[in-house]
């Protein structure tokens, strides 16, 4: 996980400000969404995929063509791994990324009937799909209140308090667990989403934070962004 980050002490954090902090967020952002482009699981499933080390918009900009020829696994198929590339090239990785893509797409259609397969286990057996990739899928479709720990939600975490383990999967335990349940479901798009436009990495804005006053990282992450 890279950015700049804020180290801080004291876990597990207090609940109140836990409590606080979603209230704050969900007031701000009140129906969060993944900004990734998608028509149906299976083209959710093909466009998180491809936003791995890659921008949504980088990724919308990929798919709003291929999804208009290639929208189906049958159709992805038609098309095939030749095919598929011109779509994706500007997306890093490709190659490999059009290689999951055509063996998902194959795997979705001979083994599910066309249809992705809403479970955890199902979708992390897809080529190309990992356990961030599954959480995403399964909280965006609200089948599950998985908390997807990319970069922007592993500094986001450090930062407020909420978990200071060193690997994603650790941190997704931990915020699990410290997390109300009410807010668990739209957990994952809060943090992201504030992690991409507010807490970024490198020039955090503070003083548009609506939450800087419970986040004991406020005094180094002020300094950070006066520095950067």
């Amino acid at each position: 996980m890279t950015g700049a980050m804020v180290p801080v002490l004291g876990w597990p954090p207090d609940e109140d400000r836990v409590e606080a902090i979603f209230d704050r967020l969900s007031r701000v952002m009140p129906d969060p969404k993944t900004e990734l482009y998608f028509t149906s699981p299976y083209t959710l499933v093909v466009a998180v995929a491809l936003s791995a080390q890659a921008t949504d918009v980088a990724v919308n900009k990929a798919t709003d063509k291929l999804f208009a020829v290639a929208d189906t696994p049958g159709k992805m198929l038609a098309l095939g791994e030749a095919g598929l590339i011109p779509f994706i090239s500007s997306i890093g990785l490709y190659r490999n990324k059009a290689k999951n893509v055509i063996a998902l797409s194959r795997i979705v259609l001979e083994r599910h009937g066309g249809e992705v397969p809403l479970t955890r286990e199902a979708l992390q057996a897809l080529p190309g799909v990992g356990r961030k990739t599954a959480s995403v899928v399964l909280n965006e479709l609200g089948i599950e209140p998985a908390i997807a720990v990319d970069t922007h939600v592993f500094r986001v975490s450090h930062r407020l308090g909420l978990a200071n383990a060193a690997t994603p999967d650790k941190v997704e335990a931990q915020l699990h667990g410290v997390v109300p349940e009410a807010w668990l479901p739209k957990a994952h798009h809060w943090l992201i989403l504030h992690g991409r436009y507010v807490c970024t990495a490198r020039k955090p804005k503070c003083s548009a934070c609506v939450i800087s006053d419970l986040c004991p990282s406020r005094a180094g992450l002020q300094a950070l962004g006066e520095a950067a």
